[in-house]
């Protein structure tokens, strides 16, 4: 519970309102995590998914949030901060706690929380462009949105174990998108274009 409580507190110092390029590339390691973080979710499977076809559901990912080629480098980071945010609020909820294994959520809010203060460590500059500002709001919002669907969904299927699995499958889908954007983040360049 002190983990939960400790990490609470850095997120809330991490929150921040986007408007900034990225001062920094992120470390090799940052990638690795995030796919460590990938194969914990793999983990934390209790049941089987095909015992849940029935409830699948597209909650429709907003595809261009991720689509990398031409993103620039400050907008990425706030999408995966969010990213990141949004799926530590999602496990943190007061009905997650009985789906899971204690201890292989305990080490994957760990490891979000490392990506968080990774992500937190690359200074932002102010943006000049208004336009550039706008454009991360939007992405900020489309993952805010997305990630209320999946509120929603485990509201309505008030919370069940196949719910959970569908937003197990669907988290760690989220998870191997943002992987591949982190590990574009990581090259030097200022866009994600840029070899």
């Amino acid at each position: 519970m002190a983990l939960l409580l400790s990490l609470l507190a850095a997120l809330a110092v991490l929150s921040c309102c986007p408007g900034g390029s990225l001062a920094c590339d992120l470390p090799p390691s940052h990638a690795a995590l995030s796919r460590s973080n990938f194969a914990l979710l793999g983990e934390m499977r209790r049941i089987s998914s095909f015992l849940c076809l029935k409830d699948r559901k597209d909650f429709s990912f907003p595809w261009e949030v991720l689509d990398g080629s031409l993103l620039p480098k400050a907008q990425a980071v706030f999408v995966l901060q969010e990213m990141l945010w949004e799926t530590v609020h999602l496990f943190l909820s007061e009905d997650c706690s009985a789906a899971w294994n204690a201890t292989l959520l305990d080490r994957l809010l760990s490891g979000l929380y490392r990506q968080l203060q990774a992500l937190d460590a690359c200074s932002v500059e102010e943006v000049r462009e208004e336009d550039s500002a706008l454009r991360i709001e939007a992405s900020v919002l489309a993952v805010k949105n997305y990630f209320q669907g999946l509120h929603l969904y485990l509201q309505e299927k008030k919370y069940s174990d196949c719910a959970w699995e569908v937003v197990r499958v669907e988290i760690r889908r989220c998870f191997f998108l943002s992987t591949t954007l982190q590990e574009r983040l990581s090259m030097k360049g200022g866009d994600l274009g840029s070899p």
